[in-house]
C-alpha cells in the first residue's frame, strides 16, 4: 500500500492548486490515515480501522449524527460514480474482489438486523427473511452489475464490522471475526486510494458538489497550539 499512498501523495501535490479549500482538506486528511494504515502490516484490527478513519475523512460533512452516515456515505458514492468513467469501482467490485464480496454479503455477523434481532431477544426470525431478501438483491445487483447498489451492501456490511471495533464490541486479533476483517482491508486497501483518485480527478463545480468538510481547520488553531 506504501507505493500506492506515495504515488497519491505526489499526485496531490501537483493537483492541489486547482482544487478549493475543503478538497484540498479531504484529500490531505484521507491520505494521512491511508499513510497510517499501511503501517500495520500485521493488525488487520488497527489496519482495517485506519482504512475506515481515510474513508470518513473523504466524504464526512458537518456534523450529522451517526445515525445518518451511511446516507451521507450513499450521496458521497454517487458522486463518485458520476466521476468514475473508467468503470474503475465496476471493475474492482465485480473483478477482482468479486469472491470477498459475495462472502461479506453472505455473512449474517456483518448484517445489523441480526444483532437487533439478538439484543431484543426477538425470536421471530424477521432477520432471516430480512437478511435473505438482501442477499436477493445483492445477487441481483452482481447479476445485473449494479455498482451502487451493490457497493452500498457491501459498505454497510462493513460498517457493522468497523461499529464492533470502534464499540469495543469485539476482541483484538480475536478469532471469531478474522475472515470478514481479511475481506474488509482487502476491500478498503484498494477502494479507498481509488475513491481518492477519483476525487483529485474533480474538475471545480464536481468539488463544490461534496460540500464543506467537517471540523474545518483554523487559524487560530495554530496559535492556541503554540
Amino acid at each position: 500500500m506504501s507505493s500506492s499512498v506515495q504515488a497519491l501523495e505526489l499526485r496531490q501535490r501537483q493537483l492541489r492548486d486547482g482544487q478549493d479549500e475543503a478538497m484540498r482538506t479531504r484529500l490531505h486528511r484521507a491520505l494521512s490515515w491511508l499513510r497510517r494504515a499501511g503501517q500495520e502490516d500485521d493488525d488487520d484490527d488497527a489496519r482495517f480501522l485506519f482504512l475506515w478513519v481515510a474513508f470518513n475523512a473523504a466524504y464526512a460533512g458537518q456534523f450529522t449524527d451517526e445515525g445518518k452516515e451511511l446516507l451521507k456515505a450513499r450521496v458521497f458514492i454517487d458522486r463518485l460514480l458520476a466521476l468514475d468513467h473508467g468503470r474503475r469501482i465496476h471493475a474492482l467490485l465485480f473483478q477482482r474482489f468479486s469472491g470477498p464480496v459475495r462472502t461479506l454479503l453472505d455473512n449474517r455477523y456483518v448484517y445489523a438486523p441480526f444483532w437487533r434481532a439478538l439484543a431484543n431477544h426477538d425470536g421471530s426470525e424477521r432477520w432471516k427473511q430480512s437478511f435473505e431478501e438482501s442477499k436477493r438483491m445483492a445477487m441481483r445487483a452482481l447479476v445485473d452489475q449494479a455498482t451502487d447498489i451493490c457497493l452500498m451492501l457491501v459498505l454497510e456490511r462493513l460498517y457493522v464490522l468497523r461499529n464492533q471495533l470502534v464499540h469495543g464490541g469485539a476482541t483484538w486479533r480475536s478469532s471469531a471475526n478474522r475472515s470478514q476483517l481479511r475481506d474488509g482491508v482487502g476491500l478498503l486497501g484498494t477502494l479507498v486510494p481509488l475513491m481518492l483518485e477519483l476525487m483529485m480527478e474533480a474538475d471545480s463545480a464536481q468539488q463544490e458538489g461534496f460540500g464543506p468538510v467537517a471540523y474545518p481547520w483554523l487559524p487560530s488553531m495554530q496559535a492556541d497550539r503554540a
